[in-house]
C-alpha cells in the first residue's frame, strides 16, 4: 500500500531525482515539478496528491508564494517546506501562511517521512470530516 501521494517541488533537478528514488523506494507515489507554476498545474490536474514537498528557494515563484497559492486553490493539501537556506523569519512565514512543517535541506529520511505520513493522514482525516 502506498503511504502518500506526494509532489516533490525543487528547482535542483538532481536533488529531485535523488530524493524521488530514495522516496519511492519507501513505497510512496511521487511525482516531479521543478517550479512553483508547474507544481500548481500538476495539483490543478491531480484529485491524489495529499502532501507537496516543496522547496523554498526557487527562482521566479519562490516556495512561499507557490504555498500562498497551493493554500488558496488547494486547502486540504498538506505542504512541508523543505530549505537548504533556513531563516526563522521565513520558517515563521511558511507555517502561518499554513504549511504543515518546516525542514532543513539535507533531510533526515526517516524524519521527512514521518512528516509526510503525519501530513497525509492529517488531509485525509480533514477529507473524512467534509464527506
Amino acid at each position: 500500500m502506498t503511504i502518500a501521494n506526494v509532489l516533490l517541488v525543487d528547482d535542483e533537478v538532481p536533488f529531485v531525482e535523488a530524493m524521488t528514488r530514495r522516496l519511492v523506494k519507501r513505497d510512496l507515489d511521487v511525482v516531479a515539478a521543478y517550479s512553483g507554476p508547474e507544481a500548481l498545474g500538476l495539483l490543478d490536474k491531480s484529485r491524489t496528491l495529499e502532501v507537496v514537498i516543496l522547496d523554498v528557494k526557487m527562482p521566479g515563484m519562490d516556495g512561499i508564494e507557490t504555498l500562498q497559492e497551493i493554500k488558496r486553490k488547494h486547502p486540504l493539501v498538506e505542504v512541508i517546506m523543505l530549505t537548504g537556506h533556513a531563516t526563522i523569519e521565513s520558517a515563521i512565514e511558511g507555517m502561518k501562511l499554513g504549511a504543515f512543517d518546516y525542514l532543513m535541506k539535507p533531510s533526515d529520511m526517516d524524519l521527512l517521512l514521518v512528516k509526510v505520513q503525519q501530513a497525509a493522514s492529517r488531509k485525509r482525516a480533514q477529507e473524512d470530516k467534509i464527506i
